[in-house]
């Protein structure tokens, strides 16, 4: 059983040699572990292709989450200068705009640069029957200002169809792993497009001063979000995954979410399923008391699943309120690796976490949120040795 069958039988809660491993790696862990250079990762789809299946053939992971669309063919062109600081890479654009790329860390627009740039959009300006507006908000093309010449261009706005460059990591990755590994691709929820375009505080706020105009926002941002899920899907990715790190209870409440994230991201989750690729969703933190509204949106998976101090479930509990519907995904305490001094440490985090999963299968062991920038590589080099060793169901 190849590492591309063992995360598809897993998804649907059939049998498998061996749990499978899959962990989400930060872009900051990619920048100082991967071996190239931040610029080359962050703004070219070869880089970062590179960068994917170069830490996941050293971690031996049985799958890839490309989470970043390709990037424009001519990023590099664009560039006038490259600066190294203690900060990181600052990159200078023939157009005068500034971002810096830090070591450990995503891109930063550097916004005395351009400081009459607009920040935000404004939920009171903005009408949702006009969306076409959003092009006056250059930094809603990629949810930062990473790439500056898109400036005023319709390339991740309201997509009706999306750049066939943000195809290109996906190829890329393919032919680097053919068959053998499994490749998902990554989607942001309508309500992440929705408080990355208003900012977090208006955005929340304006949920309870105007709901029925947020919900027309949301309804108008799940179309860009259903483009692009469904271009992945087509494109011929193993399973989509729907980011909403924002949606835990340290956002908004049950209630919120019930109203402003569930019938957005079922409408995502509904046309991947139609597509017939596996969908699964991404939150952070407290899920604890929403995992049944979670299960509602259709997704088929959960990942995260953030034990305290981050979140508010252990895998026990998700297993039994869920686990006969959902596959899981994660559990492995992500603040813990950091702190981790030995290898005992770390073998008794993820033993505890196949011991619970494992049984009934539909689960893969991954860290609870991303791995962080600074988690040794060694930790991480543990994981699959260890599923070979007592994450075996002929053991069991």
């Amino acid at each position: 059983m190849n590492s591309r069958e063992r995360i598809a039988l897993a998804m649907q809660h059939k049998a498998v040699d061996r749990a499978p491993v899959m962990c989400q790696l930060s872009l900051g862990h990619y920048f100082l572990h991967a071996g190239l250079s931040p610029h080359e990762i962050w703004f070219t789809s070869q880089g970062f292709a590179e960068a994917l299946v170069a830490l996941q053939q050293r971690y031996r992971f049985d799958g890839i989450l490309i989470n970043l669309p390709g990037r424009p063919r001519n990023s590099l062109e664009m560039i006038q200068k490259i600066e190294k600081t203690d900060q990181g890479e600052q990159i200078t654009w023939r157009n005068g705009h500034v971002t810096l790329l830090p070591w450990d860390d995503n891109g930063q627009y550097i916004y005395t640069a351009r400081p009459e740039l607009p920040r935000r959009a404004d939920f009171s300006a903005l009408d949702p029957e006009h969306m076409e507006k959003i092009d006056l908000y250059p930094g809603y093309l990629w949810n930062t200002y990473h790439i500056p010449w898109l400036e005023g261009k319709r390339d991740f706005g309201l997509l009706e169809e999306a750049p066939d460059y943000f195809m290109d990591t996906i190829n890329l990755v393919r032919a680097k792993v053919t068959d053998q590994v499994s490749v998902h691709g990554e989607v942001f929820s309508p309500f992440t497009h929705y408080l990355e375009l208003f900012g977090y505080q208006e955005a929340i706020i304006s949920l309870a001063d105007d709901a029925e105009k947020a919900k027309g926002f949301l309804q108008q941002l799940t179309f860009s979000s259903i483009t692009w899920a469904r271009a992945q899907a087509r494109h011929g990715v193993d399973a989509v995954l729907i980011s909403s790190a924002f949606a835990g209870g340290g956002f908004i409440s049950p209630k919120m979410y019930a109203e402003f994230v569930v019938p957005y991201e079922r409408q995502v989750a509904e046309a991947v399923k139609a597509e017939g690729v596996p969908v699964y969703t991404h939150t952070c933190g407290r899920i604890g008391d929403r995992l049944e509204l979670m299960a509602s949106s259709g997704t088929m998976g959960v990942d995260t699943l953030d034990p305290p101090p981050l979140g508010n479930i252990e895998l026990a509990e998700a297993k039994q309120l869920i686990g006969d519907r959902l596959f899981l995904k994660g559990n492995m305490n992500s603040v813990a690796l950091l702190e981790y001094k030995t290898p005992q440490e770390v073998i008794a985090e993820a033993s505890k976490c196949l011991q619970v999963g494992m049984p009934g299968y539909g689960y893969i062991l991954s860290s609870a949120c991303s791995i962080a920038p600074h988690v040794e590589p060694w930790k991480i080099e543990l994981f699959t040795p260890l599923a070979e060793d007592i994450g075996r169901y002929d053991a069991c």
